[in-house]
């Protein structure tokens, strides 16, 4: 494990019975990066997370989290890591400034809870009962607990789910703000979007497996060099194949999403010739447009599969 690696993960398993959650997953994360781990839900995702936060008992593989074993050290990583789970619960009459002082409690040294509610959007909240509060702001105060002790790794598991866009954002903000003060930051998401706009480096993970990891801007560079023609079709898409288009010059890809056709390659007479080829086929198309790829588009071309936006998530 190299100088700057904070965590390091090795061929990781975990099965439930007959279920293969987590299926040989390896991959480092660097000090002060935002490291993201993002797919659909069911993915294996929070389950990876949660056997880098000791958890969970992987069923095979390795797992060095700040050069312990989590498992076998938490109580030394307490004071060192911070975390937000996915799901938890406080008790329904505690108050937020008394979650926030309690947490507080547990360490040798904590950070200004006040300010941090404030920035989180909760200091209006601070004499609401746990109960009262709505999702949103529950996720919000699930934050504000992971960052008391000031921690130099975090874990944040779908911290934007159930947010509206000013929270989301905000929280956005938290998260590279946390990253400037030289913290490291690994976070899930389903949403793409939101990967690439925090994260220093993506691990796509679907079914278990790690499909593709480098930095978003690489990785949709590597899908194709930065042309993407987009229509949809106006009959019915049993009668269009990829085919029809794969043999043009500079198509590099092309994916299919219920009627969505995405065809992605390079050239700057990309578009007139996947038109000329779709009006050879008779195709019948509309709403043909040229656009930049996205992270969005990787994780298709990876997966088959389309992910949630954040606008869906709401």
């Amino acid at each position: 494990m190299s100088a700057d690696t904070v965590v390091e993960v090795r061929n990781l398993c975990k099965r439930y019975g007959t279920v293969q959650a987590v299926d040989d997953v390896s991959f480092e994360v660097r000090s002060g990066e935002v490291f993201t781990l993002v797919g659909p839900n069911g993915a294996g995702k929070t389950t990876t997370l949660e056997c880098l936060e000791g958890l969970r008992v992987p069923s095979s593989g390795s797992v060095n989290v700040l050069g312990l074993d989590p498992l076998k050290a938490r109580s030394r990583l307490k004071a060192r890591v911070g975390i937000q789970l996915q799901e938890s619960a406080l008790q329904p009459n505690l108050k937020v400034w008394e979650a926030c002082d309690l947490f507080s409690s547990f360490y040798e040294t904590a950070v200004d809870w006040r300010a941090l509610l404030d920035r989180l959007g909760l200091a209006d909240k601070r004499n609401t009962a746990f109960s009262k509060l709505s999702g949103g702001q529950k996720q919000r105060l699930y934050v504000a607990l992971a960052l008391l002790h000031d921690p130099e790794l975090v874990f944040l598991d779908e911290i934007t789910t159930g947010l509206d866009p000013q929270a989301r954002h905000g929280i956005w903000e938290l998260v590279l703000e946390v990253k400037r003060r030289g913290k490291t930051v690994i976070l899930t998401t389903h949403y793409m979007e939101e990967a690439a706009y925090l994260s220093d480096r993506v691990a796509i993970i679907d079914a278990g497996r790690i499909v593709a990891l480098d930095s978003p801007a690489k990785l949709v560079n590597d899908l194709a060099a930065g042309v993407k023609v987009s229509f949809a079709l106006a009959g019915a898409p049993d009668g269009f194949s990829p085919g029809d288009l794969k043999s043009v010059p500079g198509v590099v890809d092309v994916t299919v999403n219920e009627n969505r056709v995405s065809v992605h390659g390079t050239g700057e007479s990309l578009v007139a010739e996947v038109v000329q080829a779709l009006a050879g086929a008779n195709v019948v198309f509309k709403n043909l447009r040229s656009e930049e790829p996205t992270l969005e588009d990787v994780f298709f071309a990876k997966t088959g599969r389309k992910t949630q936006s954040v606008e869906e998530g709401r």
